[in-house]
């Protein structure tokens, strides 16, 4: 039977609980290298990193979805990630104790990412992450994703949570806006993945934090 929560906290995944970047660091990088381009400094892979694979293309070389090619470039850069995936990424710091304080005070906590089944499910398992009733709400298992509410929406029932009594954490644009259409408490991560001319005080978020520990006291300040 699933677990009856208090109240629960729904995260973004890549950029949010997760530091993925390293992952498509040294992939992209590896792209560009067998094709005899040299590397792409870290830090723009890091940023472009929240807008997905065919982003990622672009950044990598500069070419456009309906370019011939991107669309081999991306499946390349699909299958290099599902062999590659976790192994560089980890837990930002601070989330090991704040996922324990959830456990022991009977709140949940649950993931609803963009990022496709194939991938969270194996990035989870790698890194032995087990959220509260399995809730991992992918574009899978939803009609609509991200800035949509639907998927907040389907993690709030299947944890038997109300807008009442749930916070949605992102470090996208998209994150906040699919919270405050789910009429959730939002907070937005300045540590994530942002873009140098993305302002993050634009996003109408609730709240707006620099790291995880201020996450924590503002997660506990709501609940």
């Amino acid at each position: 039977m699933p677990t009856s929560y208090t109240a629960g906290v729904l995260f973004d995944l890549d950029g949010t609980l997760v530091d993925t970047a390293a992952d498509f660091i040294v992939i992209i990088n590896k792209m560009r290298s067998i094709d005899g381009m040299p590397p792409i400094a870290a830090e723009k892979i890091r940023n472009t990193v929240s807008d997905g694979a065919r982003a990622l293309i672009t950044l990598a070389y500069d070419m456009v979805e309906g370019d011939d090619g991107f669309d081999t470039k991306r499946q390349w850069l699909l299958d290099l990630y599902d062999e590659e995936l976790g192994h560089a990424a980890n837990l930002f710091p601070g989330f090991e104790a704040l996922i324990k304080r959830f456990e022991a005070n009977n709140i949940a906590w649950g993931i609803v990412t963009n990022k496709p089944a194939q991938f969270t499910d194996k990035l989870l398992q790698r890194l032995n992450l087990n959220p509260s009733n399995k809730v991992a709400i992918c574009p899978d298992h939803v009609t609509q994703t991200k800035p949509h509410p639907e998927p907040i929406l389907l993690a709030m029932e299947k944890l038997g949570l109300t807008a009442q009594n749930c916070i949605y954490v992102g470090d996208h644009e998209r994150d906040i806006a699919a919270g405050l259409a789910a009429n959730i408490a939002t907070i937005a991560c300045r540590y994530g993945y942002i873009k140098e001319d993305d302002n993050i005080e634009n996003w109408q978020a609730d709240y707006i934090v620099d790291d995880v520990a201020a996450l924590e006291q503002q997660i506990f300040a709501l609940l």
